[in-house]
């Protein structure tokens, strides 16, 4: 018998790039510098969305939402995340938690993860106590100790709902 449990995995990583504001799960997190990308940048939240999408078997971020589409400049990850969740739901899964971590040298943080869980919990319309959020870092080294971005892993577990 087939297991009504899947499990996806996502990274996503982006560069700094001055002039633009940081998005972390939803939430603008004060630092000199916000992450390059087509969209908001939200490293988080494409870690989530590739973990979604792998866990549903449906590619990943790329495929679904390609740079090379104007619509989708500078667009929030959260309206992203809300066409991945409409995904799920069509598939008849339901999201049963998460766990993210975001790798960076700076900002700190640890002051944020409570108001990123709420958001994030939010935006997926799970309760926050099935949303794990925490940061480590490089110890210093290669590009993400240097500061000159950060990366991001998130896992999912999905569950198939059953027919009535």
């Amino acid at each position: 018998m087939a297991s009504n449990l899947r499990i996806g995995h996502g990274f996503d990583a982006h560069r700094f790039q001055r002039g633009r504001k940081l998005m972390l799960g939803g939430v603008a997190i004060p630092h000199s510098a916000g992450l390059a990308g087509h969209s908001d940048a939200d490293v988080l939240l494409h870690a989530l969305i590739n973990a979604l999408l792998g866990a549903l078997g449906e590619g990943d971020i790329g495929f679904h939402f390609p740079a090379s589409e104007a619509r989708y400049k500078n667009i929030s990850s959260g309206k992203l995340l809300k066409e991945v969740l409409a995904i799920m739901r069509r598939k008849k899964f339901s999201l049963v938690n998460v766990d993210a971590t975001v790798i960076a040298e700076r900002p700190r943080l640890a002051p944020h993860y409570e108001k990123i869980r709420r958001t994030v919990a939010r935006m997926l319309q799970i309760p926050a106590s099935n949303v794990n959020i925490k940061a480590a870092t490089t110890e210093r080294m290669g590009w993400i100790g240097e500061g000159r971005g950060m990366a991001a892993t998130a896992v999912a577990l999905l569950e198939k709902r059953r027919s009535r």
